[in-house]
């Protein structure tokens, strides 16, 4: 039997098992994609010192704000701090036919098929000086686009699954019967214009779809790109996407990416704040977006602290202790005995896990605990 703290895995264990997440940053030419990557790619885009890398020419990795770790490092001071980070894909612009091979479109597709959640960037504002591809400034009409695009692409995907699934069906299995009438249902839906996103399946029929690997099912947010003047309350355009999208269960965030790249140019935490402060914003939209995504794929974070290392881990929300485990290692999960976990607030509060534990507030929880977002924890376990 074994104790094992976060701070020792590199240690104790060989490769970690951390989730790899990746959103897709999608839209039309020129509508802003390329200038908000570029803003993601520069860290001083936000509060604090969260890392970023490239590791091909359109994909970087990128730490996910959380103001937690700075109190967690003033009560621990570890050796290191480290973020929870997800990927983010610059995605080449689409255009009409993309479906068919137009333009990038295969690489698009493909690209975008490899990603757990789609960013939708559409142009919100007025530019004589930056040409729009179809001409003048619609975002619905351009939302349009991509959608009816990935739709036509699910339904080619749907439609071959269909025809492979005619040549079993005389099998009378169940199984083969139930993922038929799936498809048929999707395949419908998708002649009607509406994506697998909208649609409400069971959990069982969940499995069956994720099988198909739909890009219309991944979860979107819809980024609106405006001009300086529109930043911090919208404009007509921002309404006409809102309207849009109501039934479609997806956020709007509003950015000015232009914004955004002259906030990277700034060289102190102290003028990026006075620049904020005059737009009368909190925060970098960069920011405001990378926490949305996370919230966009259901994630959320529990912690490890000691004196060698505090670190964020990514899970899913809804997941048990053991479950939470296997993120750091699968023999985590495997041999899991129990989990010892403090509340962020308690431990913050209180200033230590001595002073938890004096509190009363240290609890020992077993396999069907479920992990809460901000838990701290240590695990023991069998190898």
């Amino acid at each position: 039997m074994e104790l094992c703290s976060f701070l020792l895995i590199n240690y104790l264990c060989g490769k970690l098992n951390i989730m790899a997440l990746k959103c897709g940053i999608v839209g039309l030419p020129n509508v802003g994609k390329s200038t908000l990557f570029n803003c993601l790619s520069n860290a001083k885009a936000q509060a604090a010192n969260f890392p970023f890398c490239t590791i091909e020419p359109n994909i970087g990795v990128i730490s996910v704000p959380d103001p937690r770790l700075e109190k967690l490092e003033a009560l621990a001071n570890p050796q290191r701090v480290m973020p929870t980070t997800m990927e983010i894909v610059d995605i080449a612009g689409l255009v009409k036919g993309a479906s068919k091979g137009e333009g990038l479109g295969n690489q698009f597709l493909a690209n975008i098929r490899e990603t757990d959640a789609i960013i939708h960037v559409l142009r919100c504002f007025d530019d004589g000086n930056i040409i729009h591809v179809d001409g003048d400034v619609n975002p619905i009409r351009d939302k349009e686009i991509i959608d009816i695009e990935l739709q036509l692409k699910d339904l080619e995907t749907v439609e071959k699954r269909i025809a492979a699934l005619a040549r079993v069906l005389k099998s009378n299995d169940k199984d083969i019967l139930k993922e038929n009438e799936l498809a048929h249902r999707i395949k419908e839906s998708l002649e009607q214009g509406v994506s697998v996103r909208a649609l409400s399946f069971d959990e069982k029929e969940i499995e069956i779809v994720k099988k198909f690997q739909l890009i219309t099912a991944k979860p979107v947010l819809y980024l609106c790109n405006v001009d300086e003047a529109s930043v911090a309350s919208g404009n007509a355009y921002v309404e006409q996407v809102k309207e849009a999208v109501k039934n479609e269960d997806a956020q709007v965030l509003v950015i000015g990416a232009k914004i955004e790249s002259d906030i990277t140019e700034l060289e102190t935490y102290d003028e990026r704040k006075m620049f904020l402060d005059e737009l009368g914003l909190e925060e970098p939209g960069v920011n405001r977006l990378i926490i949305a995504a996370y919230d966009l794929l259901e994630l959320q974070t529990y912690f490890t602290v000691g004196v060698k290392e505090v670190r964020a881990w990514t899970i899913t929300k809804g997941m048990t202790a053991p479950q939470a485990a296997g993120v750091i290692h699968t023999d985590f999960e495997k041999g899991f005995i129990r989990a010892e976990v403090m509340k962020y607030i308690d431990f913050t509060t209180l200033g230590s896990e001595n002073a938890v534990k004096d509190a009363g507030k240290f609890k020992v929880e077993g396999k069907e605990y479920i992990v809460e977002d901000g838990d701290i924890m240590h695990f023991r376990f069998n190898v």
